[in-house]
């Protein structure tokens, strides 16, 4: 088995700080944009130009647009609205990461795949992380921040759960052709969710949203282009070469790095405060990803 280079530990952190940054650079979109309007812009930097030079991947094209769907429509679209209407970026980052108990439901349910026993463990430890986050929208939590609102944390929570829908798509996907180019995947992707985006502002957003296009700040526009570019082609594409060269079970516990990196961005870059209910529940999402994701033994 291939031991991991200097390059793969440098692809890894390279991932874990793209992907935990993301969070507070969607707060840096959000400043000019609405949520759709910052879909339509993060999957136009993702898509153009790219989409003329890379060939449409090699699978049966419902699996582009229910993929497109559900990770950048569903995904991106729940997470945006959550981060305008009450949610910050540092929590948005951990609760995020229960799309993997949300994947392995979806995975019983849809395909019948069992539930390890670790797998159990985890969802138990993520659901006590869901009851200490709730706790924060209780009396019983007086001190409770304003930033995090109820509508926020279940939007998030529904993001998560379509980021795991598009995993299971991108599972079957594997199925239908396991030599696939993934980053030709993720770029043709990238178009489907454009329209719906561009529809979804056209009919709820305030007419006089329209003129952002016009007035969007370069921090804005950079955030989009971040989103697209780094977040999407470039992250996924490091991913997905990790995994190609390591087993799964070496490469999942460097996403342990992303709701660390993501707490630590938006506490210092946007000054967000997490309450005590808080810390618990990250805590326990911490942990139930320690117990999904950890290998079951050491590999040399």
């Amino acid at each position: 088995m291939k031991t991991f280079s200097t390059s793969d530990y440098l692809s890894a952190l390279f991932v874990v700080v793209i992907w935990g940054s993301n969070f507070v650079v969607m707060k840096y979109g959000l400043q000019s944009f609405t949520p759709f309007q910052l879909g339509v812009a993060r999957y136009f930097f993702a898509a153009f130009p790219l989409i003329f030079f890379i060939a449409r991947p090699a699978l049966p094209f419902k699996f582009v647009v229910l993929y497109g769907l559900f990770q950048g429509v569903g995904q991106f679209g729940f997470v945006f609205t959550a981060l305008h209407v009450g949610m910050t970026a540092a929590l948005a980052s951990v609760l995020m990461q229960t799309q993997v108990f949300f994947t392995a439901i979806i995975g019983w349910l849809v395909m019948r795949e069992p539930l390890s026993r670790r797998q159990q463990a985890g969802l138990l430890l993520a659901a006590l992380a869901v009851a200490c986050f709730g706790m924060d929208f209780t009396d019983l939590a007086p001190s409770a921040l304003a930033s995090v609102t109820v509508l926020g944390f279940l939007l998030c929570l529904c993001g998560a759960s379509l980021w795991g829908a598009s995993n299971i798509v991108a599972r079957q996907a594997q199925s239908a052709n396991p030599h696939f180019s993934a980053l030709h995947f993720v770029v043709w992707t990238s178009i489907i969710p454009i329209v719906p985006f561009a529809l979804l502002s056209y009919v709820l957003d305030a007419p006089s949203a329209r003129a952002n296009w016009a007035n969007a700040s370069a921090i804005s526009l950079a955030a989009a282009a971040y989103l697209g570019l780094l977040g999407s082609i470039l992250g996924y594409t490091l991913w997905t070469k990790l995994l190609k060269r390591h087993s799964a079970n070496r490469v999942a516990p460097f996403s342990l790095g992303v709701p660390v990196v993501g707490l630590a961005a938006g506490i210092c870059l946007l000054g967000e405060q997490v309450s005590h209910w808080q810390w618990a529940g990250i805590v326990f999402v911490i942990a139930a990803l320690g117990v999904s994701c950890w290998p079951r033994s050491k590999q040399t």
